[in-house]
């Protein structure tokens, strides 16, 4: 007897795209929300924040591009805003901005095994780092990930 085998390949199919789709985080018009959940202490956001931009300078030299931000209203995002200035970078967080010298920039900050993961979003590329908190702040226990994302079209 034969048994069609349409149904069972769609179903594969189905499922295969939905798995696919599921991996195009950034991939559209806007980032992920920033938010930072892990419990930070003023020196330990603030060490965290500058390591970070020192790193996103080396990807996006400062001086002639605005970084679009839109904070959580955390430590972090105001020791993140306050290093990008230090840094030299234009941040511009309640107004819409658009051109091409502007990079939206979204951060991730979460407990993790004992140890807080940062990361820093643009639509080019990811930055990840693990952090050790101290007495003084935070201390780099991981090398910098960076992700590269092909470049979108123009549409």
């Amino acid at each position: 007897m034969h048994r069609p085998t349409f149904l069972p390949r769609l179903v594969v199919f189905v499922l295969c795209a939905a798995l696919l789709a599921g991996c195009q985080t950034l991939g559209g018009a806007s980032l992920v929300a920033s938010s930072a959940t892990a419990p930070l202490t003023p020196e330990a956001a603030s060490s965290i924040a500058g390591d970070m931009v020192g790193r996103f300078a080396e990807q996006v030299g400062p001086g002639t591009t605005t970084i679009q931000l839109e904070p959580d209203g955390t430590i972090f995002g105001e020791a993140l805003e306050s290093s990008l200035r230090d840094w030299g970078y234009a941040v511009a967080t309640d107004q819409v901005t658009e051109g091409t010298n502007t990079v939206p920039l979204a951060y991730v900050v979460d407990a993790f095994e004992g140890s807080i993961l940062v990361r820093l979003s643009t639509h080019a590329f990811d930055l990840t780092r693990m952090y050790q908190m101290g007495g003084e702040g935070a201390t780099p226990i991981s090398p910098l990930s960076i992700m590269q994302r092909k470049a979108r079209e123009p549409s």
